[in-house]
C-alpha cells in the first residue's frame, strides 16, 4: 500500500503527517519535532530526516511504503522550491540563499519530494476537508499569522501561477480608505507596499501600525505601560475578553478581509472563502463574532453571491503539513 507524507517546516517547529489512498491521515492530531533551520542547510535537513522516522514510528508506518512526500515552507521560493537568494525571516542562514530545499531533502530521504509553499499547503488543506479529495470546486483561503498567507484551490488544485507566486494574496492592494474609523493610517508592509491585505491584517500589523494608530484614542489603557511588542502578544486574548482597543483593532482586521474577500469573489467567484491562523484560533464565539465582522467589511454583493460561505480552518496547526501530502498523493495519482 502507497502511502505520502507531508512535512511543515516552520520557523521554530517542524510537523509530519502520513496520508494513505483512502486520504485518511495516519496521525491524527500534531506531530512536531524542534526545526534548526537557523543553523543552516545540512544540520536543518538532518532534523527533519530525524524526525521524519519518529513521525513513521509514532504512526506505526515502514518508511519503505512511503512514495513521495510532500513539503511545504515558509517563502519566499519559486514553485520548484528554490529559496529566494534575498534570504527570508525563517531562512536567515547565509547558505539558504538560492538553496533548492526540495531537492536537497529528496537526496537527504532518498525518496522523490514534492514542495509547496506554508500558504498554498494551508489553502490545500481547508479546501481538502470542505469539498473532500476530488470535488471540483473553488475556495479563497486567507491565513493570518505573522504575515498573510493563502491561497487559491480551483478544480482541487493549487493556483501556483508562472514562477510560483500565484496566490500570494498578503499582497494584493486594498482600498483600505473605505474601512471606517482608520482616517489617515498609513499601513506599510514589510515588502514595501502601502495599504496591501499584510499591511493590515497579519500579527505584524498590529504592532506596526494598528496599535501605535489606535492606543492614543484610549489613554489609560494597560497597554500604555508595555513595550509595543509584548502589547502586540496580548490583544488576540484581551478581544476574546471584549477589551474594546482590542476589538477595534480585530475589527479592522476583519474589515480589510471583507474587501479583499469581495476583490476574490468579483474575481472567481469561488465556492468558499475560508480564515485561518494563529490569529484566529480562539474560542468558537470570538471566531464567530470575526467572521461576522467579515461580512460586515464587505461591499454590497449581488444577490447570487452573498451567501458565499466562510469557514475557520479547521486543525490549524496541523494545515500545512496535511496539505504537503495533499499535494503529493494528487501528483502520485497523476502519475500512476
Amino acid at each position: 500500500m502507497a502511502l505520502v507524507a507531508g512535512i511543515d517546516l516552520g520557523g521554530t517547529a517542524i510537523n509530519y503527517t502520513f496520508l494513505d489512498p483512502q486520504d485518511r491521515f495516519l496521525i491524527e492530531d500534531l506531530f512536531e519535532h524542534p526545526a534548526r533551520s537557523k543553523e543552516g542547510p545540512a544540520i536543518c535537513l538532518n532534523q527533519i530526516a530525524e524526525g521524519f522516522g519518529l513521525a513513521a514510528a509514532r504512526a506505526g508506518v515502514d518508511l519503505g511504503e512511503v512514495a513521495l512526500v510532500g513539503l511545504d515552507t515558509p517563502g519566499p521560493a519559486s514553485a520548484a522550491g528554490v529559496l529566494s537568494a534575498r534570504g527570508s525571516t525563517n531562512f536567515v542562514h547565509p547558505e539558504w540563499a538560492g538553496f533548492d530545499i526540495r531537492a536537497g531533502l529528496e537526496a537527504r530521504l532518498g525518496k522523490p519530494v514534492t514542495y509547496l509553499n506554508d500558504g498554498n499547503a494551508g489553502a490545500l488543506w481547508g479546501h481538502f476537508n470542505i469539498f473532500g479529495a476530488h470535488r471540483i470546486a473553488t475556495s479563497i483561503s486567507a491565513i493570518v499569522g505573522t504575515g498573510l498567507g493563502g491561497g487559491v484551490i480551483t478544480s482541487g488544485q493549487v493556483v501556483k501561477g508562472r514562477s510560483g507566486f500565484g496566490g500570494e494574496l498578503g499582497h494584493v492592494l486594498l482600498p483600505y480608505q473605505s474601512i471606517a474609523g482608520i482616517e489617515g493610517i498609513v499601513p506599510r508592509c514589510n515588502c514595501g507596499r502601502t495599504g496591501d491585505l499584510e499591511s493590515l491584517c497579519s500579527l505584524t500589523a498590529i504592532t506596526k501600525t494598528l496599535l501605535p494608530y489606535f492606543l492614543p484614542r484610549y489613554p489609560g489603557h494597560e497597554f500604555h505601560a508595555m513595550d509595543i511588542v509584548q502589547a502586540g502578544k496580548l490583544v488576540r486574548g484581551r478581544a476574546e475578553r471584549g477589551d474594546a482597543l482590542s476589538r477595534e483593532i480585530f475589527r479592522v482586521q476583519a474589515h480589510a478581509l471583507g474587501v479583499f474577500f469581495d476583490e476574490m469573489i468579483n474575481t472567481f467567484d469561488p465556492d468558499a472563502l475560508i480564515v485561518g491562523g494563529g490569529a484566529i484560533e480562539t474560542g468558537r464565539e470570538f471566531q464567530q463574532w470575526f467572521l461576522d465582522e467579515i461580512r460586515k467589511g464587505m461591499p454590497p454583493q449581488r444577490e447570487e453571491q452573498a451567501d458565499i460561505p466562510i469557514y475557520i480552518m479547521p486543525n490549524g496547526d496541523t494545515a500545512g503539513a496535511r496539505g504537503a501530502a495533499i499535494e503529493a498523493m494528487t501528483e502520485l495519482r497523476q502519475k500512476a
